[in-house]
């Protein structure tokens, strides 16, 4: 294929974008990066394994590898499809992101993993993103269905995820600190994957092993301002507000390590970019809002690189990172995720621009609830679609951009990666 005048042929421009995607996956692999921020090993008593999450079996096979000579022992939970082999270590399966059975089951066996434990013991917690739904402990008096029924009513209402978060925390036994809290007096060290805006400790995985500045009170002002009548129960427990989750200062016992995050996927892209002979640019590691407007927005600052060299001159790679949305509204949706409707979006805007190129793909390898982690658009994306029958506005429109790029055989498919560091995007302009 000929090149568009810089050099760069739409198959060295897809190569290069493919091996940008794959080096931020690469950088939050668990069986890469958590051997260096293990504590130091230890010398007496048991050590305990614990967590939750969709990277919580490679986690715990990646510490089996770095810590052979360790007597490990206990259980961690992962997404059905996300179990590695390991050999001392249990791995249960659940459901996410609606929690099932088994993830009741397995939050009941971290707690129980981590009860009667001496100050010489060392528990060790891996969790990453899934965590909330894989671990679901419902507090005392509770059950399963009364959360599954608050927790659909705060999906729907518009609440914010630290004010879902507050009102979870507030109806969980392990979330908000309470597994660590039942770990006392034994040391815990958290080793996790960030899959959020910001990688606030509180709100991976709801927090199991951190200290909670929420209290009851906030929960039930949270369901009265969305007017959410949850179950009686659930009233019940709030109104009693019998025991709060453990505050700051509270898990002197505690420590937090981040082995993975967003900005360090987005790093890892940047150097491979560089080794491509590509000028990086980071946005940002925390970009939110409509996917399809942010597709509008990327591609304005591509027209800006490509025409005036500015914010940086071509060639050049945009990156970013973060989780958009896709507001479907009360019509039939197609099928697509996050990142398909940010393509899509971006290509519609960029209207075959020559010479830029972009990616856009979700580090866990699924966009959505689909098959494929993302996809790829170049200047021909919309030229293709189509000859395949396809008006690329009104697929935008019905959110049917998984079915488009299927149809033009530019999605990504990786399968599950395993990690979970969101979403990481890249326009390259030639």
């Amino acid at each position: 294929m000929a090149a568009d005048g810089s050099g760069w042929t739409a198959s060295r421009a897809e190569a290069a974008l493919r091996a940008i995607f794959d080096a931020a996956i690469a950088a939050a692999d668990p069986r890469r990066v958590l051997a260096g921020h293990l504590p130091d090993k230890p010398r007496s008593g048991r050590c305990v394994v614990v967590g939750g999450g969709k990277s919580a079996a490679v986690m715990a096979a990646a510490l089996e590898d770095a810590w052979p000579d360790v007597a490990l022992e206990g259980v961690v939970v992962t997404r059905y499809g996300h179990a590695v082999p390991t050999r001392r270590i249990r791995v249960i399966e659940a459901s996410h992101p609606v929690p099932d059975a088994n993830s009741e089951a397995g939050a009941a066996a971290l707690l129980a993993a981590v009860r009667g434990l001496g100050p010489e013991d060392l528990v060790l917690a891996l969790m990453s993103g899934g965590a909330s739904a894989l671990l679901a402990a419902p507090a005392p008096g509770l059950s399963l269905a009364d959360k599954q029924a608050v927790n659909r009513a705060l999906l729907a209402s518009g609440a914010t995820i630290t004010e879902m978060n507050c009102v979870r925390k507030h109806l969980s036994a392990i979330k908000g600190g309470r597994l660590a809290a039942a770990a006392r007096p034994a040391r815990v060290v958290t080793l996790a994957i960030s899959d959020v805006p910001g990688d606030d400790p509180g709100v991976i995985g709801s927090g199991p092993t951190v200290a909670d500045a929420t209290r009851f009170a906030e929960a039930r002002a949270i369901l009265a301002r969305y007017a959410i009548d949850p179950p009686p129960a659930i009233a019940a427990h709030l109104a009693a507000a019998a025991e709060e989750t453990p505050k700051p200062g509270s898990l002197g016992h505690a420590d937090f390590r981040m082995i993975a995050t967003p900005m360090m996927a987005l790093r890892a892209a940047a150097d491979t970019a560089r080794a491509l002979g590509l000028a990086p640019l980071i946005l940002g590691d925390a970009l939110e809002g409509e996917s399809r407007e942010a597709g509008t927005l990327m591609a304005g600052i591509a027209h800006a690189v490509a025409a005036h060299g500015t914010p940086l001159p071509a060639p050049a790679v945009l990156l970013s990172g973060g989780e958009t949305t896709v507001s479907i509204g009360t019509g039939p949706a197609g099928r697509g995720g996050r990142n398909t409707e940010f393509l899509l979006g971006l290509a519609v805007a960029l209207k075959g621009a020559p010479g830029i190129w972009a990616v856009a793909g979700d580090t866990d390898g699924i966009d959505g609830t689909e098959d494929a982690a993302g996809a790829l658009i170049g200047p021909d994306t919309l030229t293709r679609a189509r000859a395949c029958g396809l008006d690329p506005r009104a697929v935008l429109a019905a959110h049917d951009s998984y079915s488009l790029f299927d149809a033009i055989g530019a999605l990504i498919r990786t399968g599950p990666t395993l990690t979970n560091v969101n979403d990481i995007r890249a326009i390259l302009i030639a």
